[in-house]
């Protein structure tokens, strides 16, 4: 039976590890906080109730599609749809073309930024990788005008993060909840987290300050890997209430 995801896919690498999932979800944790259509995700009220859950049922679904045969992961991007659809029936709107896109190019941007930063440089080849397999996401979806390959997106990218982003009264409470969620500790290693992944824009628009001094203590971290402190490390960083999920980001 044919995989959604190639089992030789570095999409496979970067979705399959704890660490990299958790800095993909600071990266869209940030961006989310800042675009203008960010008033979706509070018209259910679930996301600024419980942020963290949220986060865990996004990398559930993001993790089903990639590591599920072709039909199931149809099936979970068509579930996804639905629940679109119907937050749309509920609120008498529909969510704009670009909202779709840009949560669609956060997944490639953040999923390449975050392995990056933790393992390698990637290809040429392997960047498109991510951006396909994700560009089928979207066609699935049935989303407008999407770029059909990496270099395009690239400039598309760029244009969304100019004219899609703002900070707003949304952005304040929403990190206000990170905060009262996460405590004072975790909350601050977020921040930094987020200043070191984000692009320019994003950093800007959150008064993020350059995070390059950091860089030595995520090496540190990459170093504790090899002494096998890297889990205790991880577990740290996010409430004892959510160590069961996160030990399950690894199990594919």
């Amino acid at each position: 039976m044919k995989h959604f995801v190639n089992e030789d896919s570095i999409v496979r690498k970067i979705w399959g590890k704890a660490d990299t999932v958790l800095f993909i979800f600071a990266g869209a944790a940030a961006e989310f906080a800042l675009n203008k259509a960010v008033d979706w995700l509070y018209f259910t009220g679930r996301l600024p109730a419980d942020p963290l859950g949220r986060l865990f049922s996004t990398v559930a679904y993001s993790q089903r599609i990639i590591f599920s045969t072709n039909e199931a992961a149809y099936a979970a991007i068509d579930q996804i749809t639905s629940i679109h659809k119907q937050v749309e029936i509920s609120r008498a709107a529909q969510i704009p073309d670009w909202a779709y896109r840009d949560v669609l190019f956060m997944l490639i941007d953040y999923s390449i930024r975050a392995y990056e930063l933790l393992e390698r440089k990637l290809t040429s080849a392997e960047k498109e990788d991510v951006f396909n397999v994700f560009y089928t996401v979207g066609m699935r979806m049935q989303l407008k005008d999407l770029p059909t390959n990496y270099h395009t997106w690239a400039i598309v990218r760029d244009i969304h993060l100019k004219e899609d982003l703002q900070h707003s009264d949304f952005t304040d409470d929403l990190f206000k909840k990170y905060r009262e969620h996460l405590g004072g500790i975790r909350y601050w290693l977020l921040r930094k987290v987020q200043a070191l992944i984000t692009p320019k824009r994003v950093k800007e628009l959150l008064s993020l300050h350059d995070a390059t001094i950091w860089l030595p203590v995520l090496y540190l971290y990459k170093l504790s890997r090899i002494i096998k402190l890297q889990s205790w490390l991880r577990d740290m960083l996010l409430p004892v209430k959510y160590k069961t999920q996160i030990k399950q980001l690894n199990a594919n």
